[in-house]
């Protein structure tokens, strides 16, 4: 296995420079009440505010809060709703750790306006990569923000339903070619891919995804990789997302050998520990 060779680059976010010539991590902060992973549900001012505390003193470089649950078949909720939610989550962020880099992990192009202008979050995370909402790529060339941009067929509510390609590796990677050359032309240069692992795809698919996760390095893009206990770990081990932290480790640090920038994980700690061993590994000759 090739060893990760990442490429410098770095993201300008809200006047801060982002340098991913070494791997970041992005903590999860989920201010739902049905994410798939229950002990990542946050809802109280107290939860939100030991969880952000927790990002930060364990070596997470990104906040990613997410106030719309994107599992599979979860319940669609108002924008007002999701705004709420944010609101709330991001004033605790501001007021506990006010130089944290945030990114907030919504397809609504009216939330991703008002967090990034009410609150100065510095990227926007799309699980659904302007598929959901038609405006979200002129609002994202408006706001001249780091984009997220993920892979997923269909909505949360059916993208299990809708797991069937003719050439699924050929079809991902389209996808991307063409939204990259339609966020180039409108002159956003601050793109970073996410293959969306577990979104309309299945197990088999995820894991012939990550078996040529190097393909994504032909875009000359940051690549994220989010797999934190998801089902392709628990589901192929036999066990529960409470019981995926190892295979989620292990997953982890082959997609940093396989040129990861960004890891979206749960377990701040093990995934600062498994990074810390890979690039001491990558310093010696």
């Amino acid at each position: 296995m090739q060893m990760n060779d990442n490429v410098p680059y770095c993201l300008s976010a809200g006047g801060k420079l982002i340098d991913l010539s070494t791997p970041k991590i992005m903590g999860i902060l989920n201010v739902t009440p049905d994410s798939f992973y229950s002990a990542s549900r946050k809802e109280s001012e107290r939860e939100i505010a030991e969880r952000v505390e927790q990002i930060y003193t364990e070596g997470g470089d990104i906040i990613d809060i997410g106030a719309y649950s994107s599992r599979p078949d979860a319940a669609d909720i108002s924008c007002k709703e999701e705004a709420d939610r944010l609101r709330k989550g991001l004033a605790i962020i501001r007021k506990n750790v006010p130089n944290a880099i945030v990114s907030v992990d919504t397809f609504r192009a009216d939330i991703a306006a008002m967090c990034v202008e009410e609150y100065g979050v510095e990227i926007i995370n799309d699980i659904s990569g302007g598929e959901m909402d038609q405006q979200m790529f002129d609002t994202i060339t408006r706001l001249n923000v780091p984009y997220i941009m993920m892979h997923m067929k269909g909505t949360p509510q059916n993208m299990q339903q809708q797991s069937h390609y003719k050439h699924m590796r050929q079809e991902v990677m389209q996808y991307f070619a063409e939204k990259i050359n339609d966020l180039h032309a409108r002159g956003v240069k601050d793109i970073i891919v996410d293959p969306g692992f577990g979104f309309g795809k299945t197990l088999e698919h995820n894991y012939e995804l990550f078996k040529h996760l190097e393909d994504f390095k032909i875009f000359g893009l940051p690549l994220l990789v989010g797999i934190s206990r998801k089902s392709m770990i628990y589901k192929l081990l036999d066990t529960t997302p409470e019981h995926a932290l190892n295979g989620t480790t292990v997953l982890n640090t082959i997609a940093l050998q396989k040129g990861a920038n960004i890891l979206r994980v749960h377990d701040i700690k093990a995934c600062a520990e498994a990074i810390k061993i890979f690039n001491k590994m990558n310093e010696q000759q």
